[in-house]
């Protein structure tokens, strides 16, 4: 069977990355990773339209809906989305399928099987189902605080006043504008989700940082990079050799 091809559109370019590892294992070949609405139109506007799209909902110029009032796109449609998982129930209403990120190769799977299931042309109300999505993503905002314990006391901070989550010894902290580390309830791929990815990134499997934060960077071994904040760790911030081009861009 040969393999079907596929276009990713998705503007985060480690995760259209991500994406197109995990499509080979699925036996899809990926034509394309776009990463705007505008470049998606121009690309179907100029080539054939591929057997299935991985569109991310929130782009940076717009909805992806724009893209098929633009252009006409005969093509099934696996959306990713970083919603939740309310969210997600009422989407499986319309029929499509729908991958929560970070994606699992497991769902992926079973996606796209059942993709492979289904007629390739099933219609969808793509308009009702954009009303839908612009009244979730003006509900479903960025955290924008975080509850920690101070003894027997709970305190609250806003991600004003944090400049850094990190892992250490299996569990979570925020480290605050004081210099100050508190435990929290969350898991660092949790946090990747929950926070602004224009005020937060996370350099490497350990540390998420926010950009106000950083003071100064140095290069590193490696090709790596290494972080000074305002107020110092005791440890090296090191933005992990695959992140560095992705924080670059990050950076602007």
């Amino acid at each position: 069977m040969k393999p079907i091809n596929c276009v990713i559109i998705e503007d985060e370019q480690a995760a259209a990355r991500r994406l197109e590892r995990l499509l080979k294992h699925e036996d899809l070949n990926c034509l394309a990773k776009l990463a705007s609405v505008e470049e998606a139109v121009d690309w179907f506007a100029n080539h054939q339209y591929p057997e299935l799209l991985f569109l991310d909902i929130q782009l940076g110029d717009g909805l992806s809906f724009e893209i098929f009032e633009k252009v006409k796109v005969n093509a099934s449609v696996i959306f990713t989305t970083a919603f939740d998982d309310y969210a997600l129930r009422a989407f499986k209403l319309n029929s499509i399928d729908y991958l929560l990120k970070p994606i699992d190769q497991f769902e992926l799977h079973t996606a796209v099987e059942k993709f492979k299931n289904q007629q390739l042309n099933k219609q969808v109300n793509l308009q009702q189902l954009q009303a839908f999505l612009q009244n979730q993503i003006q509900q479903n905002q960025y955290k924008d605080r975080f509850s920690v314990w101070v003894g027997k006391h709970l305190k609250s901070y806003t991600v004003q006043e944090i400049e850094l989550f990190y892992s250490q010894n299996k569990a979570t902290y925020l480290r605050n504008t004081d210099a100050r580390s508190y435990l929290i309830d969350a898991a660092l791929d949790q946090l990747e989700i929950e926070l602004n990815p224009k005020q937060f990134f996370r350099i490497s499997r350990k540390h998420i940082v926010k950009h106000s934060a950083i003071k100064e960077i140095l290069s590193y071994s490696n090709s790596r990079l290494v972080l000074k904040l305002h107020r110092d760790l005791d440890e090296l911030l090191i933005v992990s050799r695959e992140r560095v081009k992705d924080f670059k861009a990050w950076l602007g």
